[in-house]
């Protein structure tokens, strides 16, 4: 039995926690899609959004923010109505808003991992938390990412989106100190 992170109790979560969480992602299709993942679970359980997360790759042109970008309203009828996915209007708008803002940043930075990254130096920040109680919601670098992003015109990407997408994405080590996962 693996000593995992204290939110990882249930599948799909195990899974997550020990294949992808907190793993330093540098693709930009996959920065993209946990961009889109997390302003979906506003307000949810992140359960909520891995069950769905097929859904999503189906629904989002499997993360394609090109594709995205291009979204219609007849597009956005179509996801409305889609329950393989949050039904919630202003959060697929979000995404399709958020694609076109992540093409203009990748022209800007020459990819979106080189602007992301560069909010902690390119190298993961590894903190040293006992239990899941000693994690924050957000934190000095979220904020000031949340800030530059709405900057730029994204939304449904306030600190705390912005702390999770850093922990999703490696950017921050945020495995608790007994995690199996933790030295790695």
């Amino acid at each position: 039995m693996k000593n995992r992170c204290e939110w990882a109790k249930d599948e799909p979560n195990m899974t997550y926690h020990d294949k992808e969480w907190g793993r330093p992602q540098h693709d930009d299709v996959k920065l993209f899609e946990f961009l889109i993942l997390e302003g979906a679970q506003a307000g949810l359980s992140w359960t909520t959004i891995l069950k769905r997360r097929d859904g999503y790759r189906q629904a989002f042109s499997n993360f394609d923010a090109l594709k995205v970008s291009k979204y219609n309203k007849i597009h956005v009828e179509k996801l409305l109505n889609n329950e393989s996915i949050i039904r919630n209007k202003l959060k697929i708008n979000s995404a399709i808003n958020n694609a076109k803002q992540f093409l203009k940043i990748q022209a800007e930075y020459g990819s979106f991992n080189n602007y992301l990254w560069g909010f902690v130096d390119h190298k993961p920040i590894k903190n040293n938390f006992k239990k899941l109680s000693d994690i924050p919601a957000s934190s000095e670098i979220s904020e000031k990412l949340s800030k530059d992003l709405k900057k730029h015109g994204f939304n449904f990407v306030g600190p705390t989106i912005c702390y999770a997408l850093m922990q999703a994405v490696g950017m921050v080590n945020d495995h608790t100190s007994g995690c199996y996962l933790y030295q790695k």
